[in-house]
């Protein structure tokens, strides 16, 4: 027995006894505009509770019977919401890491199951709570003036000098009829926030944007589109991209949101935010064959950087503009269902925000947090009445913008020849 105690505390003492701590191997930051990822890898199964503390702005996570056994980012200098990262041990053997944030955001964390492309992970995704507040609703883009076409020459004689041209290539046929992308937020292994009974956001997405597509579908001269109609995981710029290949007038994506006080409730809109744009354009504008699918077809030549800047901020400020009417129609029909967390369009950096030629938002139903709020997105006839809603603000939208944005029809393409 003498010696069997003796190993015993050895054990202990080398932190290797029965219910040692899971090991943290590794921290990742991964940033993508006016959002950021934080991706904590772990060496097994684990708990944690996030939360947010002010005075300074910090958000706290602490994972019991953990152990950090490599080292912490640093905080990429300049970053918008990150001043730096630092953990410490709280009640004997428990892990604690704070963020030092250089504004106030909104968090949301969820935990990610061993897979093909990782082990068990905790995934904390930030984004600013700073709104961005319009002065006045948005008013529908004014139609540029139509502008006489030059007669083509006779002959066509291949330059050797001067100037490079552009090629203008015709777009595919669209489909007839509004196109509307409907998108569920997270799911397969992404379940988004959890509901304090467990309801997971991917699931109550999902059956939000199934009984909209079916709306939608009724809708005279309406067609809609589902990023994903199955639990699958899908990631975020994949998105973005299925909605382009399906020619889409608008893209919306449905959330549930989720805050560390219970106590929060209501349904928010969110609409890209200028730097999220910008961030945006220049990843576009690096590559010349994307850049050339945005202006319908132009073939940009390695002169031509300049004036592809130009289509691009013309695509994008229209699909700006027509994003914002979009959404403050569909936060107008979410009021009357409860309550709104914030009564203006907010803006942010979401990826799936960022096509810049799709006029997007981003509908947070309600706080799944909150356990009245969360309930009621468990309800079918509420489910329903927010996919009613939803639909009320896209068919208000459709009647002011019935057909393809500038960024995606010939327009871009026929200025461009000019």
């Amino acid at each position: 027995m003498g010696r069997l105690t003796a190993i015993l505390m050895l054990l202990i003492a080398s932190g290797t006894a029965w219910g040692a701590a899971v090991e943290v191997r590794g921290v990742r930051i991964l940033d993508e505009g006016d959002q950021t990822r934080i991706e904590i890898d772990l060496g097994g199964s684990f708990t944690h509770k996030l939360f947010a503390l002010d005075n300074p702005d910090r958000l706290v996570i602490d994972i019991p019977d953990a152990a950090l056994t490599g080292k912490l980012p640093v905080a990429p200098a300049g970053h918008a919401l990150l001043g730096g990262l630092r953990s410490g041990v709280r009640d004997g053997d428990d892990l604690r890491m704070v963020i030092d944030l250089k504004q106030p955001v909104r968090p949301k964390s969820f935990q990610l199951k061993p897979g093909e492309e990782g082990g068990h992970r905790l995934v904390v995704d930030l984004a600013s709570s700073r709104p961005v507040e319009r002065a006045a609703k948005a008013e529908p883009p004014k139609q540029a003036e139509p502008q006489p076409q030059p007669e083509a020459p006779a002959q066509t004689q291949p330059q050797t000098q001067g100037p490079k041209r552009l090629a203008v290539q015709a777009k595919p046929a669209r489909a007839p009829g509004f196109v509307v992308a409907i998108d569920a937020g997270h799911g397969g292994k992404d379940a988004g926030a959890l509901g304090a009974k467990g309801t997971k956001e991917k699931d109550i997405t999902l059956a939000v944007a199934r009984r909209l597509a079916k709306l939608v579908a009724k809708e005279p001269g309406m067609q809609a589109y589902l990023t994903r109609n199955t639990d699958t995981f899908v990631p975020l710029r994949q998105r973005m991209v299925r909605a382009r290949k399906q020619n889409a007038d608008l893209f919306v994506s449905i959330h549930a949101d989720a805050f560390n006080d219970p106590g929060v409730r209501g349904s928010s809109v969110y609409t890209l935010s200028p730097r999220g744009a910008s961030s945006e354009a220049a990843k576009w504008l690096a590559d010349r064959e994307n850049a050339a699918d945005l202006v319908g077809g132009v073939k940009l030549d390695e002169g031509d950087g300049v004036l592809a800047s130009v289509l691009l901020d013309m695509s994008q400020n229209a699909t700006m503009e027509q994003s914002a009417a979009a959404a403050d129609l569909v936060l107008d029909r979410l009021a009357g269902l409860g309550g709104l967390h914030k009564a203006r369009v907010q803006r942010a950096g979401f990826l799936v925000l960022k096509s810049p030629d799709v006029p997007s938002m981003l509908v947070e139903t309600a706080f799944i947090s909150n356990p009245a709020e969360e309930a009621r997105l468990r309800d079918p006839k509420h489910q329903q009445r927010l996919a009613e809603a939803i639909l009320k603000g896209i068919r208000a939208y459709a009647k002011k913008y019935p057909g393809p944005t500038a960024g995606r029809g010939e327009s871009l393409a026929d200025v461009a020849g000019r």
